[in-house]
């Protein structure tokens, strides 16, 4: 297939006649990808809860290593997936990433039908999910390069938001596809999960291989259908992003906005496990957990016509003070250090109230960035990967301090003072330099 030679989104004609109906179908085909992205990214997340369940005798310090490590690796990948799209192009880097999160999916699945399987490995498993997290890096630069500035609010809060919205699927589908064989013994066989003094057979394995036939297919797809646009540059190109003071400053926003979303959404099941798993008739985690990760997608697709409208800055601001809220209600309403049950239903409710509020503010921060970076739309692009890299690190950092936390002052109240502390820094710049009247760069 051709490469595009001809590219102009912000001349209304050559939109309307053909740069519509390309922009669309691309965003179409790489969100479908990306929501397998975010599924496989927080896979681990979804099985390590029941690890512990079918005979495997891992520690609680290594259940948070093994929902740190996606972290790690996706926010590390990001690192390099920010500079693809312009050398490589959408064709390319889309179809191998599509075709590289096979990896882990298939080993995962393996691994989980043998109690014997040591840590070690499910570590490098572990890793491999991060290649789904790596992808938001060239994906979303990638749309942003297809769509008129005037609707790059709304294009990205679709991409972003369905392609987030695959972090709630894999907790909200592993629980239901483990229940049953799903192609006989072809699979696998059962493993005996024990849970709360009774026993029942799962097929944990199949929380992997269920997306397999799906990657192939939309590995196909994009290798057919999707075009790069004569939008080149090298790396050392694109390092000019680093010489202006606001890739940083949007790389605090979005770190409070995205990286606590995906580091609260790595850690929820196993947080409700810890602080509520020792009371009688415990909560199971997955049946909780995808509610968090299903709000905050579902805004963050609702939000983007929205700041494209009212601008974004005013809705990072509100994100922010919710998270202080939050943060505040699960340290000082006793929330995570309960006395019974009957706290369960206030720390869910609060923690999906925070997930509700990084919904609003990932819509609204990557509203902003084409707007601060209007000059340019390769450096806009170049922004969007960079501070996603860096969020994207959100999963890791949240699993590592949470168990710290919880190892050296037997809570988890120090990680979400410190929290709060970062979100009063992030919306204190977000207000100095973006939202307040005469601010340097209203948006």
């Amino acid at each position: 297939m051709k490469n595009i030679t001809d590219w102009r989104p912000e001349d209304e004609t050559f939109w309307k006649t053909s740069g519509s109906r390309i922009a669309w179908r691309t965003l179409w085909i790489t969100t479908f990808s990306l929501i397998l992205s975010f599924t496989t990214w927080f896979l681990m997340s979804a099985v390590v809860v029941r690890l512990p369940g079918i005979g495997f005798k891992f520690s609680e310090t290594e259940l948070f290593w093994l929902t740190a490590m996606p972290g790690l690796a996706g926010g590390t990948l990001r690192l390099l997936h920010m500079f693809l799209i312009p050398i490589y192009g959408t064709r390319s880097v889309v179809t191998l990433a599509t075709f590289a999160k096979l990896l882990p999916c298939l080993g995962l699945g393996f691994a989980v039908m043998n109690t014997g399987t040591p840590f070690w490995v499910f570590l490098i498993l572990s890793f491999l999910c991060g290649f789904g997290g790596g992808d938001f890096s060239s994906f979303m630069p990638s749309t942003s390069l297809f769509f008129p500035k005037r609707l790059q609010g709304t294009a990205l809060g679709i991409q972003a938001g369905l392609g987030n919205f695959g972090v709630s699927l894999t907790q909200f589908v592993t629980p239901w596809i483990i229940s049953f064989a799903v192609a006989g013994t072809f699979l696998g066989s059962p493993q005996t999960l024990t849970r709360l003094g009774e026993s029942q057979s799962i097929w944990l394995q199949n929380a992997a291989f269920c997306y397999v036939p799906f990657l192939l297919i939309l590995g196909i797809i994009a290798w057919l259908f999707l075009r790069r646009v004569p939008m080149k540059a090298s790396f050392r190109d694109q390092l000019d992003i680093f010489k202006n003071k606001h890739t940083y400053y949007c790389t605090v926003t979005y770190v409070m906005t995205f990286g606590a979303f995906a580091g609260l959404a790595a850690v929820f099941p196993l947080m409700i496990r810890v602080v509520y798993g020792n009371f009688e008739n415990a909560p199971d985690p997955l049946a909780y957990a995808f509610y968090g990760p299903l709000i905050g997608s579902a805004l963050r697709v609702v939000w983007g016509p929205l700041t494209d409208k009212f601008g974004g800055a005013i809705f990072t601001q509100i994100c922010g003070i919710g998270l202080i809220a939050g943060c505040a209600a699960l340290v000082f309403g006793g929330l995570l250090n309960p006395t019974s049950l009957d706290q369960f239903p206030w720390f869910v409710g609060v923690m999906l109230a925070m997930f509700f509020f990084t919904g609003i503010g990932n819509a609204a921060t990557f509203r902003q960035f084409p707007v601060i970076f209007s000059h340019s739309p390769r450096q806009a692009a170049g922004v969007i990967g960079f501070t996603a890299a860096i969020a994207a690190y959100g999963p890791f950092v949240f699993a590592m301090l949470l168990a710290t936390s919880k190892k050296t002052s037997g809570s988890f109240d120090i990680f979400f003072l410190g929290l709060l502390g970062y979100c009063l820094l992030a919306t204190g710049i977000n207000w100095w330099q973006y939202a307040r009247r005469g601010a340097p760069k209203p948006c």
